[in-house]
Parts: structure tokens; C-alpha cells; sequence
């Protein structure tokens, strides 16, 4: 399975009264590595359309271990599944420290829907959107 991987740096606000990585904060960190996959890493490969219109219609977070503060950023391991007509789901792993090899700490997915923000509704995959998502398929 492909998986596309980034770090994403913990900020001191990040944590809660337990020096622990806050719930809050970890979706946040969440959202950090989705847009490095679904904004950033796309645009590089020439698939733009995700940046004009892609809501969140679902999340879950399994934790399975707390995150102390570091200044060394946490990996976040993704890939793609469900990819529908509209809508496809991202899986994540996030690692407690810097490398793949690190424990699991936090098992999440979230839900996607392409948008067309104009007409306020819903719209399909295009096709350079749906190989890139493949690209990263489970």
C-alpha cells in the first residue's frame, strides 16, 4: 500500500494541563498533514481542484497512546480508501516521534467531499483527481 508521509511540528499551545498532545490540537495536526496531501502535494503534481472546494463530512480519532510535548515534529503516515463518485476517505497513523518506525499514537480517518463552492453542492472526482488519489490507495 502507498502511503504518503509528513511531519507536522508540535507547537507548545499544542499541549494540555498533562504536557500531553490535546485532542483539539491533535485533529489540528491532523488537518496539517491532509492539507500537505490533498493541497500542497497535489498542486505539485498538477491536480489543483481539490484547493477550490473539498469539505470534511465525517472524522473518527482512536488513541492509542499519549503524545508528551517534543520539539522534534511527529510523522504522520496517510493513504486513501473508499474513493466514491464525490467523496473519499482519508486514513491516517500519526507516530509518536519523528520516524515511521516510532509507535502508533493516534489511528484517525476523515471523510472528504469535493465541492463546487459556486453552486453549493456537491460535485464529482475529475479524472486527474481520482488517479492521484489512487496513487495513494490502500
Amino acid at each position: 500500500m502507498a502511503r504518503f508521509a509528513t511531519a507536522v511540528p508540535m507547537r507548545w499551545a499544542d499541549q494540555d494541563s498533562y504536557r500531553h498532545l490535546n485532542h483539539a490540537r491533535a485533529v489540528t495536526l491532523l488537518e496539517e498533514a491532509r492539507i500537505a496531501l490533498v493541497f500542497d502535494a497535489a498542486a505539485v503534481e498538477g491536480v489543483p481542484g481539490f484547493a477550490a472546494g473539498l469539505l470534511v463530512t465525517g472524522l473518527g480519532v482512536r488513541y492509542r497512546r499519549q503524545i508528551s510535548y517534543r520539539s522534534d515534529p511527529l510523522h504522520v503516515a496517510m493513504w486513501i480508501d473508499q474513493v466514491r463518485a464525490a467523496s473519499f476517505r482519508i486514513s491516517y497513523e500519526m507516530h509518536d516521534g519523528p520516524a515511521a518506525s516510532d509507535p502508533v499514537a493516534i489511528s484517525a480517518h476523515t471523510d472528504m467531499a469535493t465541492f463546487d463552492l459556486a453552486a453549493q453542492r456537491p460535485r464529482r472526482l475529475l479524472t486527474e483527481e481520482r488517479a492521484f488519489l489512487e496513487r495513494w490507495s490502500g
